[in-house]
């Protein structure tokens, strides 16, 4: 088989991080919510996570004057919910309203958690060395919620252009991680 070119615009697509997340963000007691496909753990304890929010997003001025957010997890079931999400401003509109997702009070920031995820992380930013060349905000989680009996728990994968993987079949191996 030969090689071919691919075009570099889309190697993001080839190294897509995680599942989308819903990111949630308060300020002057407005909600907002944005889907989010670029960010990774980067420590156990304290759990620290890394993302890139662009500057063009509505989400980027809350987060960088709160210093606070929540990561929320969708399951498949919510595809509808991120796609309007990642496609209309916060800034023009109300996305919960939109998407029909529910905004819940959190219990260490000012950001809502969403009901209908199945795990929302709240968050602090901790580091913002990165923000201004690479609009990547360090948080660390302050607290963890999860649904145990939510059995559809496959995620959503960004491939660009409008393609989403979804998450599916799990294997287990010796491991001694966690």
């Amino acid at each position: 088989m030969s090689r071919q070119p691919y075009p570099l615009d889309l190697v993001y697509a080839l190294l897509e991080p995680g599942p989308v997340l819903l990111l949630t963000t308060a300020q002057h007691g407005k909600a907002n919510v944005m889907s989010l496909s670029w960010q990774t753990p980067l420590e156990f304890e304290p759990p620290l996570v890394g993302c890139v929010v662009s500057t063009g997003d509505f989400s980027f001025k809350a987060l960088q004057a709160t210093r606070q957010c929540v990561l929320n997890i969708p399951s498949v079931a919510l595809a509808g919910a991120v796609v309007t999400c990642g496609n209309v401003s916060g800034e023009d509109a109300d996305k919960f309203a939109l998407s029909g997702l529910t905004a819940l009070p959190a219990s260490q920031v000012e950001a809502p958690l969403i009901a209908e995820c199945f795990a929302n992380l709240e968050c602090r930013v901790v580091d913002t060395r990165l923000v201004n060349r690479y609009n990547f905000f360090v948080l660390e989680v302050v607290a963890a919620w999860h649904k145990p009996a939510e059995k559809e728990r496959r995620t959503l994968h960004h491939q660009g252009n409008g393609m989403f993987m979804i998450a599916g079949e799990s294997i287990r191996s010796a491991s001694k991680m966690k």
